[in-house]
């Protein structure tokens, strides 16, 4: 991190006269792609905060200020970024107001901000768009007129936007982020949105703004819509935890620098007619359990299918994935995707796996895989240039043929495609056929091979070289249309391992750590329940988001704790919590009477799959006994407005959910309506 150099200012505001405070302190400040930041140590009588950014070279009469969200307090310390900035080099200004209206003020040292990398069919000169860079142009700076919206854990169903909803321009004013993308879809409102996600924001934040799938749906009007939007985390600890993002008929989308934990299918997904599409620096980690045995750790992680075209997955940290990336479903029409400098870190397959597409993959990290690297079936074309394949049992494969068709039965009997290579570094695999034009290639090898081995990156491909399967010759993408990319924009494979685990994922490799055992990990494609636990341990350490004094959003509602049913002794516990799945009727601290089931549905509810439940019937009560003033929350699976009584109360559900404000005493749940319990949260 760069030293800094700290200027201290008390100024007299009025008749206040100077501070007695010991100033502001500043303990890190640093620059990432098109962002800088800054960390502070609390001041003592401070009423609250500003933070202002200018061109280190510019007059402080250039210094903007920091919308107010983009200041947040931590245990220890507060913490703002600037984000929108153009490479170059910044100077930061934290201003603290203090008690008597006076005010002090440090100054961070030069602060050198890099660009991110465009490159990539989603910034092809033949695309629909000539960018991914969603809200913001291509120099990192916002777009004119763009409109932010900032998401936390308390504003996910609160925050307003006015949108355009007809050709006049008459507006809507849209509450919630569901909303807001729902009225978006109509088409009319094409102003630059960027949507920004602060700390923790999970499935239960966003109840009522997600599909019956768990999904936050962005969708346009129709195929390849323009949207002109970015959805990016804030800082190195923003999450979407315990949902997914799908895309659907989009144009112009970026999505960066968020961690995906614990979605309910696919992480992020490209489904149907999505074009000029960027998925870069996100870390993507375990799913939740899928009904197939190979959906342990979730499905797939960025999946793209039904005519998407056009995107580039640059920059993501993939950590365990099972199934990293599936491209093409069941497509007959050609399209075109990038992945560069992805951290397939111990994922087990699909990197990607690809159907009838055109896909340039170069610089990823290979990264101890179980199962096998790139994957192409039904005619697809793949380059892979310069990538380095550390310990990947099987780094290319193409269906029935070569190492495929010696038993791994990879791809389901599908047609093969083929594979060009160039100039990647190849460690540690198991097996690995090449074939090639030079004399030396063995004639079995030319019929039957992983891949091509290319002497030169401009090399086509001779059209005798085709699948075993299906008879498709590689179709040399890469030397007749613009993929976007050009000589210069390659890495050597030799540097891969050092760019890629410096730069892949969120800002400055985000801030959950885990460090994989090669030797037990490179080979298994089980769960790792160590690093499962953990992140279904997760939880944000974020205080409040907001630099003034008083603060625009409050302490963020913890997430509850997706371990089994703690239960501590009452009168001293922050909360309570009763998973009937995981201990049915059995609780120290709740008295249950009633019949158990579990043939009626599975919820998902923060990163847990719900399958049993308790049912509410004429039978059933539920008695305990609080020793303060407490918030009750039940989850169901019935549909809103069933309701259930406390305390002879009838209160009606709101997306499967119930919470109600108790005072200390003794308290019981009993029928209203036939529904189905799973879960009970009482946090105090």
């Amino acid at each position: 991190m760069m030293s800094l150099v700290v200027a201290l200012m008390v100024c007299g505001v009025g008749n206040a006269g100077v501070a007695h405070a010991a100033g502001v302190t500043i303990t890190d400040s640093g620059g990432w792609n098109e962002t800088a930041y800054v960390e502070w140590t609390p001041v003592s009588n401070a009423d609250g905060y500003n933070v202002y950014a200018k061109p280190a070279s510019a007059a402080d009469t250039q210094y903007k200020q920091l919308d107010n969200e983009l200041i947040r307090k931590y245990p220890s310390h507060w913490r703002a970024d600037a984000v929108g900035l153009a490479a170059g080099n910044y100077v930061l200004k934290v201003e603290a107001k203090l008690s008597g209206g006076s005010t002090a003020s440090a100054v961070t040292g030069a602060i050198a901000v890099a660009a991110h990398d465009r490159s990539g069919f989603a910034f092809s000169a033949a695309s629909t768009y000539g960018t991914g860079s969603g809200a913001y142009n291509d120099n990192g700076t916002l777009r004119n007129g763009a409109q932010v919206v900032y998401i936390t854990s308390n504003t996910a169903k609160t925050v307003t936007l006015d949108v355009k909803i007809n050709s006049s321009g008459g507006l809507q004013k849209a509450v919630g982020l569901g909303e807001i993308l729902s009225l978006r879809q109509k088409g009319y409102d094409k102003t630059p949105l960027a949507i920004r996600f602060i700390g923790q924001v999970t499935a239960n934040d966003l109840s009522g703004q997600l599909n019956s799938s768990g999904y936050l749906e962005v969708k346009g009007k129709s195929n390849y819509a323009e949207m002109n939007m970015t959805l990016e985390g804030i800082g190195d600890d923003a999450y979407a935890y315990g949902w997914g993002l799908l895309l659907r008929y989009v144009g112009n989308v970026e999505v960066r620098n968020l961690g995906w934990m614990l979605f309910p299918d696919d992480g992020i997904s490209l489904d149907t007619g999505n074009i000029n599409v960027w998925l870069h620096h996100n870390d993507l980690f375990y799913g939740t359990a899928g009904g197939d045995a190979d959906q342990a750790k979730g499905d797939g992680s960025t999946d793209m299918k039904k005519g998407s075209t056009y995107n580039t997955i640059s920059y993501n940290h993939y950590w365990d994935s099972g199934k990293a990336s599936l491209v093409g479903l069941s497509e007959s029409a050609q399209f075109y995707v990038t992945f560069h400098h992805n951290w397939f870190d111990h994922s087990d397959s699909r990197h990607p796996r690809i159907r009838v597409a055109s896909v340039h993959i170069y610089n990823n990290f290979y990264d101890g895989n179980a199962k096998y690297g790139v994957g192409v079936t039904t005619g697809a074309s793949a380059f892979v240039e310069s990538n380095y394949f550390r310990h990947a049992k099987n780094p290319m494969l193409s269906s029935l043929q070569g190492t495929d068709a010696l038993g791994e039965g990879t791809f389901s009997g599908e047609n093969g495609g083929v594979i060009k290579a160039f100039n990647n570094i190849v460690a540690e695999a198991q097996s690995l056929i090449y074939a090639n034009s030079n004399a030396g290639t063995a004639a079995a090898h030319a019929t039957s091979f992983d891949a091509y081995l290319a002497s030169s990156r401009t090399e086509t491909v001779p059209s005798s070289y085709k699948a075993l399967v299906g008879g498709t010759a590689y179709n040399n993408f890469d030397t007749s249309v613009d993929i976007g990319v050009t000589a210069a924009d390659i890495d050597p494979a030799s540097s891969v391992e050092t760019i890629v685990t410096t730069e892949a994922g969120r800002m400055n490799n985000g801030d959950f750590q885990w460090a994989f055992d090669d030797a037990a990990d490179d080979a298994s494609y089980a769960v790792n329940e160590a690093l499962m636990a953990k992140i279904k341990s997760y939880t944000t350490k974020l205080v409040s988001v907001g630099g003034n004094s008083n603060p625009t959003d409050p302490t963020p509602n913890p997430t509850p704790d997706p371990t089994p049913d703690p239960t501590p002794n009452p009168g001293t516990e922050q909360q309570v919590v009763h998973n009937f799945t995981s201990s049915g009727t059995a609780s120290d601290f709740f008295n249950i009477q009633g019949a158990l089931s579990t043939s009626k549905g599975t919820v998902s509810y923060n990163g847990l799959t719900l399958t049993q439940c308790l049912k509410l019937e004429s039978s059933t009560s539920i008695a305990f006994t609080t020793s303060a003033a407490s918030t009750l929350t039940l989850v169901f699976n019935s549909p809103d407005g069933t309701k259930v009584k406390i305390d002879g109360t009838s209160y009606p559900m709101t997306n499967g959910i119930v919470r109600v404000s108790l005072a200390a005493g003794a308290h019981t749940i009993t029928k209203d309506s036939v529904a189905n319990l799973y879960y009970m949260q009482l946090a105090y």
